[in-house]
């Protein structure tokens, strides 16, 4: 909004709209980790309780679960796939909108403004993008390998 429609700003971003979209974010957020939960506690873990990770990742916890978790991991797989999906679509769409925005504006430096403002979050976008669809979509080893760590690194402390 504030590329697209600067005078507008104001009334479009109001304390509603501002409200609407964290409650959405925050309701994703939830049902995505309540779902994550859910799942977790309903698994009987008989066999070693060591999670070669920085931290408890969920293809490492479905790994040392003692039961079929083939369906979990497609429940995970369906919800994480259109949650993905939903938040890109979001976020092509609003770039589209703001190139050709921009590629309106007469002067060179209001276009170099405008995309200096947008490419920190295209590269934030794209890398948590990246890192977390080749975390989550490759194959599960025996055991993690450092690009595992190193890509679990990468999408949960740089792009915060």
């Amino acid at each position: 909004m504030a590329i697209c429609k600067p005078l507008h700003y104001a009334t479009v971003m109001n304390r509603r709209a501002c409200l609407l979209m964290a409650a959405a974010a925050w309701s994703a957020a939830l049902l995505y980790s309540a779902l994550h939960t859910g799942n977790t506690f309903r698994l009987p873990f008989c066999h070693s309780n060591i999670v070669n990770q920085f931290f408890c990742e969920v293809p490492q916890l479905l790994r040392i679960s003692f039961s079929e978790v083939f369906t979990s991991e497609i429940q995970i797989l369906i919800f994480t796939a259109c949650l993905g999906l939903v938040c890109i679509a979001f976020i092509f769409v609003s770039y589209i909108q703001i190139f050709t925005t921009v590629l309106r504006v007469p002067s060179e430096q209001g276009r170099h403004k405008a995309v200096s403002t947008c490419l920190p979050h295209l590269i934030v976008v794209s890398l948590l993008g990246s890192t977390g669809m080749i975390a989550y979509m490759k194959p599960t080893s025996g055991s993690p390998s450092a690009l595992d760590l190193m890509l679990s690194v990468l999408y949960s402390m740089i792009p915060p």
